[in-house]
């Protein structure tokens, strides 16, 4: 059987304006309706940020708390994956959005270059937003944006501080950062099986580069990582309509090499988490855990 692949979309991110794509989503309504356009075309993870009105970027729990219930309610089943990225707050402001108990969380496990500034990702942090993650059940996807950022996760699992097998993703094409070149992703996922084994895996590229790793990472296996946040447009020339085309888009790479796009459950049971009907009746405030 060939192995379905994931397709999870990043909605709306830190950066991205109205003004570089109007059909960047900004307010929580936004959000929600972007998300289920993405979600009916094959997105089955939704990697989320919000936004205050005006755009700026923020951690607010109530705002999180108001898409994730949005998304419940209008993608049943769809993994719901909130972000506790620097950008959008500071120290551990960063987690306050876990007690949700989303499915997963983002969690950058070192510190890097970003194109102006330093992503910094303290020790300290780090354990604390994995401590909070295992208390509250919240599976953490690494953002892996160098080499040594697997070797971390891989001693996180080592020493229990990561509880189970980590989920990593690539991320690559930011200035500063890692590349988004054919021998350091090749090397990225060399370095994956050396530490993790067969561990499931994904990838994400940076703007011009998003379809790029799309097709690297399922070609080798991996699954896939598209939307707004990291790319708004489909060609040099074209602004994405919508995050549903850039899944779109995806899904037909998929296609080029015959692997089917993952189901709900599918997605569930590769990454570990329960399965839709449970992960509803959390939701749904049930004694089910």
């Amino acid at each position: 059987m060939i192995d379905p692949v994931i397709i999870c979309v990043a909605i709306t991110g830190s950066l991205p304006q109205k003004s570089d794509n109007p059909a960047v989503p900004i307010t929580v309504t936004e959000q929600i309706e972007s998300t289920q356009e993405a979600f009916e075309v094959g997105a089955t993870i939704a990697h989320c940020h919000v936004r205050e009105d005006d755009g700026a970027p923020t951690a607010d729990p109530d705002r999180f708390a108001a898409l994730q219930a949005g998304i419940e309610r209008h993608c049943p089943g769809m993994i719901i994956q909130l972000s506790t990225g620097g950008r959008s707050g500071a120290g551990r402001d960063r987690g306050g959005m876990l007690p949700l108990r989303p499915d997963m969380a983002s969690l950058s496990v070192g510190s890097n270059n970003f194109p102006t500034r330093v992503y910094e990702n303290p020790p300290d942090l780090v354990d604390w937003l994995a401590a909070e993650m295992a208390i509250h059940n919240v599976t953490p996807e690494i953002e892996c944006f160098d080499l040594s950022h697997i070797y971390q996760a891989a001693a996180m699992y080592a020493d229990g501080r990561l509880p189970r097998v980590p989920y990593c993703q690539f991320v690559m094409g930011v200035k500063n950062a890692m590349p988004a070149d054919r021998h350091a992703f090749e090397a990225m996922l060399k370095t994956k099986t050396h530490l993790l084994g067969d561990a499931p895996w994904c990838a994400a590229g940076i703007g011009r580069h998003q379809a790029t790793l799309n097709e690297w990472a399922i070609a080798a296996g991996g699954h896939a990582r598209t939307g707004l946040e990291d790319n708004v447009r489909l060609d040099r020339t074209t602004l994405a309509p919508s995050n549903a085309a850039l899944v779109a888009r995806t899904a037909e790479i998929a296609a080029r090499y015959a692997r089917p796009v993952a189901t709900i459950n599918q997605a569930r049971a590769i990454l570990g988490l329960r399965d839709s009907a449970v992960a509803a009746a959390v939701a749904a405030g049930s004694e089910v855990v």
